[in-house]
């Protein structure tokens, strides 16, 4: 009986631990700012580290199912495969037209 109780303890444990990592979101106001011709956007060190990302790093900017944007960090292996796509996407661009009427 009492190992039962152990388990079930362990579980709603992990479960709270679980709920409260995932509370935990990140939200910076950030403002636009003109740089050189362009408009362009700071990212302050806290938001680089939690992207894992640096100066000169690729990112990527994709819209979700939401409408909302999402700002990834853009790593050699997703750069490779998102050139294999654009290469089929362009040569079988005619066919993809057809297929989406």
């Amino acid at each position: 009986m009492s190992l039962r109780v152990s388990c079930c303890v362990k579980v709603l444990l992990l479960r709270v631990i679980t709920f409260v990592t995932t509370l935990y979101c990140m939200v910076l106001e950030l403002k636009l700012r003109k740089i050189g011709n362009s408009v362009g956007l700071i990212l302050p060190k806290e938001a680089l580290a939690q992207l894992k990302a640096g100066e000169g790093d690729t990112v990527t900017l994709t819209e979700a199912a939401d409408g909302s944007l999402n700002l990834n960090h853009l790593s050699e292996e997703v750069s490779e495969q998102m050139k294999v796509a654009q290469d089929i996407m362009h040569r079988y661009r005619h066919t993809l037209a057809e297929l989406a009427k």
